[in-house]
């Protein structure tokens, strides 16, 4: 008996940081009940998620035992190099965007401590979503992300943008679950097998099947709605512009990582990408998303709504990764969405800043507010000037060599057009990015709505931001690390 109970906690090893997360919901779940206390809950669930972490990189440096993982196509979950990869991104852009928070709600007057328990229940989500390798995990893990959206979203329901942001999110992302749900149906009824690797197998067979192409086609738009990419993009600005500003980058970091790792594996591991007509679809959305994307972004005045527009242009700069190297896009694939979530979190990090703590009127969006900034806050400036040049793609930043790495697998797949279209986005890019530099710069304003509280450096957001903002600066001029990181993250 006690053999039995020891090779079933050796099965849980490899799954420690996830166990990790979910006993620090079931913490806070009880601390709130007892007292509520917004450093209590805080403090918390930012333990809660550095031991997650901190056990993850252990594993991975084979400091702490990981147990062994004997992977099997059958099962839920794969733990393997590119889902902890993954993990490790997610982990740390849920702790930036808690600490992000805290400030944020401060003045709050209740129910503050909801905000953390939602928050953990997404990430949950997200982390299991990375190591989804079957139909059914795929749906249950993705709803676990997305539920808890909802509520977070609707966070601050004073105002009525949020409330607004919330429920066009409910809404459409119910529908999208709906279409996921029925392509997974049609490709179970002509596969018989819900687990990806099975469906490979037989796919050889099948390669021209209708209901197997209609049911890769309806998935695909299910997978594009999550990640925001053209056309099935409009809801992402009224969202993002919505949000609180902490969910916001909640939602630009967690939510789109883990939903493009699930999408890669899903890919890969199933061989659709082998399928001409889902190969078409993803070059048609790649295309629509970096034009739609860029050329919505160019006449926005909200920096939310810019910055989501931007975030449609970048997914579209990933699916041309996948398109082009199909099989050997896990890694690039990955590095892209690392970069990306960490220069959001930077760029929203700001925003969060600036807006901090809450107030009922509404975040600092516009590019107005940030007029003159400069002049008052030169080291906050320097951290959205680098953010910019980093979703830019200017040398010397991280964002400059995942973005020469994406035309590089563009150029190896022989896809000429889409390396094309990355150049013509990055240039059109240029030009909004640089505007946002330029306003702050401008001579400031004799009004100033919106300001940083106090010593923000030294503060928990602030330190968060500025370690960002060293990592897109550190990977940008001595990328090796990050090149050499990035191609563990390898699908079994």
């Amino acid at each position: 008996m006690n053999d039995i109970t020891m090779i079933d906690l050796m099965g849980l090893l490899p799954y420690a940081p996830i166990i990790a997360v979910v006993i620090t919901v079931l913490v806070v779940m009880i601390a709130i009940a007892i007292k509520r206390a917004h450093v209590v809950t805080g403090t918390l669930t930012v333990l809660g998620l550095n031991i997650a972490l901190f056990t993850l990189l252990g594993q991975m440096a084979g400091v702490i035992d990981s147990g062994t993982f004997v992977p099997d196509a059958e099962q839920l979950f794969v733990i393997d190099s590119f889902s902890q990869f993954n993990m490790v991104v997610i982990l740390i852009c849920a702790l930036a965007c808690c600490t992000l928070s805290y400030a944020y709600i401060s003045n709050l007057k209740d129910n503050k401590d909801e905000l953390y328990l939602l928050m953990l229940l997404s990430t949950v989500g997200a982390l299991l979503m990375v190591s989804a390798q079957h139909l059914a995990s795929f749906f249950m893990s993705l709803e676990m992300l997305s539920v808890p959206l909802y509520g977070l979203l609707s966070y601050t329901y004073m105002r009525n943008r949020s409330l607004e942001s919330g429920l066009k999110y409910l809404v459409l992302s119910a529908t999208a679950s709906a279409t996921l749900l029925m392509g997974m149906a049609f490709i179970y009824a002509e596969v018989g097998s819900l687990a990806f690797k099975p469906i490979s197998m037989v796919l050889g067979n099948l390669f021209e099947s209708p209901l197997l192409i209609l049911g890769a086609a309806m998935m695909m738009f299910g997978i594009a709605f999550k990640l925001s990419a053209a056309p099935f993009h409009m809801w992402t600005p009224d969202v993002y512009e919505g949000a609180p500003a902490p969910i916001a980058t909640f939602l630009a970091s967690v939510s789109k990582v883990a939903m493009m790792a699930l999408a890669v594996r899903f890919l890969i591991d199933t061989s659709l990408l082998a399928l001409p007509s889902v190969q078409m679809l993803l070059m048609v959305m790649a295309t629509l998303s970096i034009l739609a994307g860029n050329l919505l972004a160019v006449r926005q005045t909200s920096l939310k709504r810019l910055l989501g527009y931007s975030s449609i242009a970048h997914m579209g700069y990933v699916l041309v990764v996948i398109v082009s190297i199909g099989m050997a896009a896990d890694s690039i694939s990955s590095m892209y969405m690392a970069v990306y979530a960490f220069t959001s979190i930077g760029a929203f990090g700001v925003v969060t800043l600036m807006s901090s703590p809450y107030r009922l009127a509404d975040d600092a969006d516009e590019l107005t507010h940030y007029q003159g900034l400069f002049w008052r806050r030169p080291i906050l400036t320097a951290v959205m000037t680098i953010m910019m040049l980093s979703l830019a793609g200017i040398p010397l930043t991280a964002g400059f060599i995942t973005k020469l790495f994406a035309i590089l697998a563009a150029v190896q797949g022989t896809n000429w057009f889409l390396a094309g279209m990355i150049v013509l986005g990055s240039a059109i890019g240029l030009y909004y990015y640089l505007r946002v530099l330029l306003t702050l710069f401008k001579r400031p304003k004799k009004s100033i709505e919106f300001d940083v509280i106090g010593q923000w450096g030294i503060r928990t957001g602030g330190i968060m931001v500025i370690a960002m903002t060293v990592i897109i600066l550190y990977f940008g001029i001595l990328p090796n690390t990050m090149i050499e990181w990035a191609s563990l993250a390898r699908i079994w």
